[in-house]
């Protein structure tokens, strides 16, 4: 390691190969840190776009301590952590099966635990690091058709606030990012309930129309990534950081409107009866 590479931050994201991640990757890059990213596929000493990848299957213990043994050997440290891994599932709550939903919180939340039990004893050996978990504005109010993704998110809003307690006293600090929808291959990737249901057709057919049309004005990937730097760089973090206009309109009507009056709101803009 040379003395340059000793004097820059480094971090370690998972889900790096495409959307956000990609984009927090290359952000964190230009702002000076050397990172790593991790995708199921990465191939061994694969240098994607400039971004150094390293396969990882945030499901698997051995996978996960495998991988961050690997970014601390390489890197030297591991000052940021940015847990973006996860995916969606689109329908209604009653059309998935147990065997579905258990599979979206192996990676969307436990997942986030395994990289992150992982990494903090490494943090707390070096007395300080920083652990953002990459949530979503559905983590803040309710999801019609998006009911067990939008359950992994609040898990994450709570276990973040809850762990951050924890490790102030090692210097280490944790922060939830918040985006609203963003232009991604997130959706077209996301997984589609596996027992649907004809009494749900038309309105989730209103919702995914309503839903399309929200994403013609989403934001980028990139804007979060700036998001992700902000967050990581700031003395002293905030617990969320709501990423975009619409996310902060979210978070704001959330706190203060009634909740009759955002029930009202939230089922007009989505299409339900």
């Amino acid at each position: 390691m040379t003395g340059q590479q000793a004097s820059q931050k480094t971090a370690l994201i998972t889900g790096a190969s495409t959307g956000i991640g990609k984009a927090a990757a290359l952000a964190l890059i230009k702002a000076g840190y050397r990172v790593i990213g991790t995708s199921r596929s990465a191939k061994p000493d694969e240098v994607r776009e400039g971004i150094r990848m390293i396969a990882c299957d945030v499901t698997s213990d051995g996978s996960v301590a495998a991988t961050v043994a690997l970014a601390d050997a390489e890197l030297g440290r591991i000052d940021l952590l940015v847990n973006n891994a996860g995916f969606g599932v689109t329908g209604a709550a009653e059309e998935s099966s147990i065997e579905q939903v258990r599979g979206l919180f192996e990676t969307n939340f436990h997942g986030v635990v395994r990289v992150t039990n992982a990494v903090l004893p490494i943090m707390r050996g070096q007395r300080s690091g920083r652990i953002l978990n990459v949530g979503s504005a559905l983590g803040l109010i309710p999801a019609p058709f998006s009911a067990y993704y939008s359950g992994t998110k609040h898990a994450l809003e709570g276990y973040s606030e809850s762990l951050d307690h924890e490790v102030r006293e090692f210097g280490v600090r944790v922060a939830v990012i918040e985006p609203a929808a963003t232009k991604t291959s997130f959706e077209s990737s996301s997984a589609q309930a596996d027992r649907p249901l004809s009494a749900y057709e038309a309105s989730r057919t209103r919702y995914l129309a309503a839903f399309g049309r929200a994403m013609t004005v989403a934001d980028t990937a990139e804007s979060v990534a700036e998001t992700i730097v902000l967050a990581a760089s700031e003395k002293t973090p905030r617990l969320r950081y709501a990423s975009g206009k619409a996310a902060r309109q979210v978070s704001f009507a959330r706190r203060f409107l009634p909740r009759s009056l955002f029930d009202t709101i939230l089922r007009k803009q989505f299409g339900l009866a």
